[in-house]
């Protein structure tokens, strides 16, 4: 744990990032830093991933009703079919090409699809989700010195024309019976209450754009992982069950967000022997505590068979991912069929073109070449 020159704190061991993701006064609200953020949101409503309890727990047991157990525990793997499907058809649109980007030609369209079935979208809007959803991506590592600010607007009218829509169905939905999580949300009457419009479509694009970044970040940095590895890229193919190990082994070697980049000190916490006061800036290093050898033996290698593999790549305490299962089966499903499909890929660059950001870790473009060579 180390102060740094502005006064945050940067903690990147194991233990410690546990013990803090799991301490009370860890705060997710970026009013309570005693040097204030503006807010991702703007004005419309912070998603509840960034509010504390108990505010957070009751937006997070009424979104989780219909997204999963104990209320609806099929949820996702009644996804299998569908997203067996999808990987399907994204595949299927690279036949016959010696060249493929692993990245923009399948991560990126695959969890966008996947989330506007869920969220009940209408198959004429997706093509315009996608766009939205891929322009707010863009925006996320916006260097003001090398990109043009067309580049930043853009997101930011995505952002805007995202909620907009969002919130145009979600009025829709209301009184209308449904198994869509628009539907649902819009007209769950719980123990908790009902959620209001403007929380539903803060839910939704944390769905969208949050889940978007993970998946693709994951999925692309599991196929750069597999062909590094070749006799683990061979062995998935032959044993499709070593996907879910391999999975969490990926989460932890290489995990699609690097850093949670702030929570605020609600109270002093001591890490370490250090006292980080009250209104702090906290930086979690999760990949750094994923790496930590005194938690992981040989903790730099790559192994699908590693035991008690509890890794950070989720995050964790009552913040924990809340999209993680569906993460996970999409990743699963899509690196089997990858694997299984793909004739002979082979990297053209190693390493490939990485997106700027400390945060989010994957490469901006992994081309591969296929069959023949």
């Amino acid at each position: 744990m180390a102060r740094q020159e502005d006064g945050s704190y940067v903690v990147s061991t194991y233990r410690e990032i546990r013990d803090v993701l799991n301490d009370p006064r860890l705060s997710s609200d970026v009013r309570n830093l005693s040097r204030r953020m503006p807010s991702a949101d703007g004005e419309a409503a912070a998603s509840f991933i960034h509010r504390d309890a108990p505010e957070h727990d009751r937006l997070r047991r009424l979104a989780t009703r219909p997204f999963g157990p104990p209320h609806s525990p099929g949820l996702v793997t009644g996804l299998d079919a569908f997203l067996t499907a999808t990987v399907g058809s994204l595949i299927d649109g690279l036949a016959g090409r010696e060249r493929v980007d692993v990245v923009e030609d399948f991560a990126v369209p695959f969890p966008v699809t996947v989330v506007c079935h869920l969220l009940g979208v209408p198959r004429e809007d997706e093509p315009e989700f996608h766009r939205w959803v891929n322009a707010i991506m863009n925006s996320v590592d916006y260097d003001p010195e090398t990109d043009p600010k067309e580049r930043l607007d853009g997101g930011v009218r995505a952002r805007e024309d995202l909620r907009r829509r969002l919130a145009e169905l979600v009025e829709e939905r209301h009184g209308r019976a449904g198994e869509d999580l628009l539907t649902r949300l819009a007209n769950d009457d719980g123990p908790d209450g009902r959620m209001t419009d403007a929380d539903i479509v803060a839910t939704a694009k944390l769905l969208l754009v949050a889940g978007n970044e993970t998946v693709v970040n994951l999925v692309a940095n599991g196929m750069l992982t597999l062909l590094r590895h070749p006799p683990v890229l061979r062995r998935l193919r032959d044993e499709p069950g070593l996907v879910v190990p391999l999975v969490e082994e990926l989460l932890r070697y290489e995990p699609p967000v690097q850093i949670i980049p702030w929570r605020a000190a609600n109270g002093d916490i001591t890490v370490a022997g250090t006292v980080i006061p009250r209104g702090s800036r906290i930086m979690l290093m999760l990949a750094s505590g994923s790496r930590d050898p005194r938690r992981f033996p040989d903790p730099d290698r790559f192994d699908p068979d590693r035991r008690d593999n509890q890794h950070l790549g989720f995050g964790g305490g009552s913040h924990l991912c809340f999209g993680a299962a569906l993460a996970r089966r999409q990743t699963q499903i899509a690196l089997t069929e990858l694997v299984r499909r793909l004739d002979r890929p082979r990297l053209v660059a190693d390493p490939p073109p990485y997106r700027r950001s400390p945060v989010l870790r994957g490469p901006v473009h992994l081309v591969v070449e296929l069959g023949g060579g």
